[in-house]
């Protein structure tokens, strides 16, 4: 199962559907849950909006499913949440089967890892003082009038 969505995780489809592919044979399954915070280095964070091209992105994780599947011979997970989420929100959940926990949690480390390195999903933090795109190296807040271009016709 690998997507990209607009509505909340349900972390029960991912596990069930990471259990189901080892037909009986896991004896760990490890999740991974990005939720929302309500701070970032130092600003009261009020939301996040999180946008993706889809059929890139879902591209991307099923690489990253694939490498997990050659590496460790596990099935892996990955669901993406895009659009706005609020404080406490699931941004992306992971989910690894296995037969030893140890191997489990390493390959969803391992997941995780990649999807914030490879995955093209991008992250709008805003702020009770402005807004700015996670990652971009001219990042800091913008005041919401700093927004605002002015364009003669």
């Amino acid at each position: 199962m690998i997507a990209v969505v607009e509505h909340e995780l349900s972390v029960n489809d991912v596990v069930q559907w990471v259990e189901t592919e080892t037909n009986g044979g896991a004896g760990a399954v490890v999740t991974f849950l990005g939720i929302v915070r309500n701070n970032s280095q130092g600003h009261k964070i009020q939301y996040l909006e999180y946008s993706a091209y889809k059929p890139m992105a879902e591209r991307e994780m099923q690489r990253i499913a694939d490498e997990v599947r050659e590496r460790w011979n596990f099935p892996c997970t990955i669901v993406h949440r895009v659009g706005r989420l609020e404080i406490g929100e699931a941004s992306v959940v992971i989910a690894v089967a296995s037969p030893h926990r140890g191997a489990a949690f390493e390959a969803c480390h391992y997941a995780i890892d990649r999807v914030k390195q490879t995955v093209p999903v991008w992250k709008k933090e805003v702020a009770v003082d402005g807004f700015w795109w996670v990652d971009d190296p001219m990042a800091g807040p913008l005041q919401e009038s700093s927004q605002q271009l002015d364009v003669a016709l």
